[in-house]
């Protein structure tokens, strides 16, 4: 599962989606979508606009995990 840190590494910084949708002259509705992670299909343009604007890699942004890892796992129905 790929999935966006966009908010953890706003927030590390200190910088607002408003200001990141001035810096990357990327609709603020857009920029809150990559946010809240949001997004079903990632835009290149928009993650290179965004990676530029903030001086980062792509990988600051974006992480990668298999499926079903980092959830949290099911009770177990085991009994003692």
């Amino acid at each position: 599962m790929v999935r966006l840190t966009i908010d953890k590494y706003l927030d590390r910084r200190g910088i607002t989606r408003y200001e990141l949708a001035k810096r990357t002259e990327v609709k603020f509705q857009t920029i809150d979508r990559y946010y809240k992670n949001r997004v079903v299909r990632y835009d290149s343009y928009i993650l290179d606009r965004i990676c530029s604007a903030l001086e980062c890699n792509l990988s600051d942004i974006l992480e990668y995990t298999k499926d079903g890892e980092n959830l949290p796992s099911a009770p177990s129905t085991e009994e003692d």
